[in-house]
């Protein structure tokens, strides 16, 4: 009879891909259990209308990935899984057929800026010398002085600037602090705040860099390089598993969980009482309604500019978008919340086909929102692209409700997995010195509530793995993660049931 793994994981969205990569190219047996019928979680596609068109179901758009130290040491470019960045990153339409775009050329998008070109410029150039700093230090475990403290510098006083009422009077024109203002709602909370002005500005820096990739044939490309990796290091996959119980994973030596606090309180019944009040307190954010459409062409933006951007803000100037999220974060429903639009054909023409295309779109919403995703995003979208509806083919929503049944890590809608307050998006999940570990031996938590948080980087994985690797196997040095290197042999595994 086969003896238990090594690792268990419970969880293959890009966090749990990211450990099980960890751990398996560090000779280790791993299994990893989903309970949806396919793994990926937040890389997930499906064909929805059209068998020849697949719709990212969660996350299309990916600076993060082209950044995170854990993705470029995989080398996702060399295992065929292409980031397709457009030439404007993002764009961010006003009343009147206005738009501010921002393009991947710094000086192109200072000169569209007019008289705030030069504060654009900076705003943006000291992050862009000292980028591999800022990332370094944004996707960190959190809890030690930043390596680059030139790159601290720059990133706090800006962010000091952009995350509170000073930031109304940055900028002169509308356009762009609307531009700004928009990556900032990425934070999905309250406006201004310190934790949306640091994400307004990790992300706007790496629109000129990276810039805001779609992966050539959609996201799940990255969730299948990832657990081909696992699998040719002996991991196995047990997928349509639900684990309601830790009993249920026998006795391997480490348990690394993506789940939320709430995820980790249902299957393990063994925490300590402070511990799992602790847990009780972890804060959930905003909701996100999800609406996918087939259209038979472009969006018929009113300013035929923000059709070359890859991801589209609509949430009309600073000071409506300050008023919407914070409202919503209130739990306040309004009929005009923030939307993120994205065309995935205008990076990758391959995902239209025969005319037809994807389009993906999110609502900012109240936490557990009911309300249909479609009717208030083709409003929103209409306002600033007369005529949307008319290409629309067919179409699907998710409310913020239905969202936790679709994936359980989406509390109420929450698609980072917790709020991301300014001490929580330090503190996460708890006040811990390692904050992946649990009071339980050899538990580790590997979502996005541990460091550093949301978005398609796989960091909290990776680092919960390394966590795992020190203290339960004395393993200290990192596993090599390129194609090209030969980690210690996995041994030979079974097969899965």
């Amino acid at each position: 009879m086969a003896s238990d793994p090594d690792v268990v994981i419970v969880g293959t969205g890009p966090n749990g891909l990211a450990a099980g990569v960890t751990m398996a190219r560090a000779g280790l047996r791993v299994d990893l259990y989903e309970q949806a019928r396919s793994i990926g979680g937040g890389l997930r596609g499906e064909s929805l209308f059209d068998s020849d068109i697949t719709h990212d179901i969660c996350a299309a758009v990916h600076p993060m990935a082209v950044a995170s130290p854990f993705l470029r040491a995989f080398d996702l470019a060399a295992r065929g899984v292409e980031a397709l960045a457009p030439d404007v990153s993002y764009a961010h339409p006003l009343d009147g057929g206005r738009a501010a775009l921002a393009h991947r050329g710094l000086e192109e998008t200072c000169a569209g800026l007019g008289p705030d070109g030069p504060r654009w410029r900076r705003l943006m150039e000291p992050l862009l010398e000292h980028s591999a700093g800022v990332v370094g230090m944004v996707l960190s475990p959190q809890r030690a002085v930043p390596g680059d403290l030139a790159a601290a510098s720059a990133f706090a006083r800006r962010a000091l600037a952009h995350g509170t009422r000073l930031a109304a009077a940055g900028f002169r024109t509308e356009e762009a602090r609307a531009l700004l203002t928009g990556v900032a709602a990425h934070a999905v909370g309250p406006l201004p705040s310190l934790a949306s002005g640091a994400v307004a500005l990790l992300l706007g820096h790496l629109a000129h860099s990276g810039g805001w990739p779609v992966l050539r044939g959609g996201s799940a490309r990255m969730a299948e390089a990832l657990a081909d990796d696992i699998r040719a290091h002996g991991g196995v996959f047990h997928t349509g598993r639900r684990i309601t119980d830790l009993r249920e994973l026998g006795r391997p030596r480490a348990v690394l969980l993506d789940l939320t606090p709430k995820g980790l309180a249902g299957v393990a019944p063994g925490l300590p009482a402070g511990y799992r009040r602790r847990l009780a307190r972890f804060r959930y954010g905003p909701g996100a309604a999800k609406a996918d459409f087939l259209v038979s062409g472009p969006v018929p933006w009113a300013d035929p500019a923000v059709g070359r951007a890859g991801t589209v803000h609509l949430g009309g100037t600073q000071a409506e978008m300050w008023r919407q999220e914070t409202r919503t974060a209130r739990g306040t429903a309004t009929d005009e919340p923030f939307v993120l639009v994205v065309d995935p054909a205008v990076a990758d023409p391959g995902r239209a086909v025969s005319g037809k295309r994807p389009v993906w779109a999110y609502a900012h919403v109240p936490n557990g929102d009911r309300r249909d995703a479609v009717e208030l995003v083709r409003a929103r979208i209409e306002r600033y692209a007369p005529g949307f509806s008319d290409t629309v083919l067919a179409q699907r929503g998710i409310s913020a409700h239905e969202y936790e049944n679709h994936n359980p890590n989406y509390v109420g809608g929450d698609i980072g997995a917790g709020a991301m307050t300014l001490v929580q998006s330090v503190l996460r999940p708890t006040a811990r010195l390692d904050p992946y570990t649990t009071p339980l031996r050899g538990v580790y938590l590997c979502s996005a509530s541990t460091p550093p948080g949301p978005g398609v980087h796989g960091m909290s994985g990776h680092l919960a793995a390394r966590s795992a690797l020190r203290r339960e196997f004395g393993i200290r040095k990192a596993p090599p993660l390129g194609p090209e290197s030969t980690p210690p042999a996995a041994p030979k595994r079974r097969s899965a049931n």
